[in-house]
């Protein structure tokens, strides 16, 4: 029998990142959603762990895309913090 105390030892919490803390992103990969939560969010699965995707970011996207339908990776670089974040997206070749 496992106790409360072992379980709390031994708990981390699951954080959900975020794009920006990525390196290098696909174009192609794929985009989910959790509208299970208080405030849905979309995210991106990479070595198990939850990544999110503002709206902003998909926005500059694709524009991206738009201009260059032939983008397969990018990263994105995120200043600020709380209500005053933003974020660019920076096409890599």
């Amino acid at each position: 029998m496992t106790t409360l105390k072992e379980i709390a030892q031994n708990y981390s919490s699951k954080q959900i990142l975020n794009i920006a803390d990525l390196e290098i992103v696909d174009v192609n990969v794929e985009i989910l959603e959790d509208n299970e939560c208080e405030f849905p969010f979309s995210f991106i699965l990479q070595d198990d762990n939850k990544y999110r995707v503002p709206k902003s970011v998909l926005i500059d996207l694709k524009a991206m895309l738009e201009d260059n339908p032939k983008m397969v990776k990018f990263r994105v670089k995120k200043t600020g913090e709380g209500m005053n974040t933003s974020y660019t997206v920076i096409p890599l070749i």
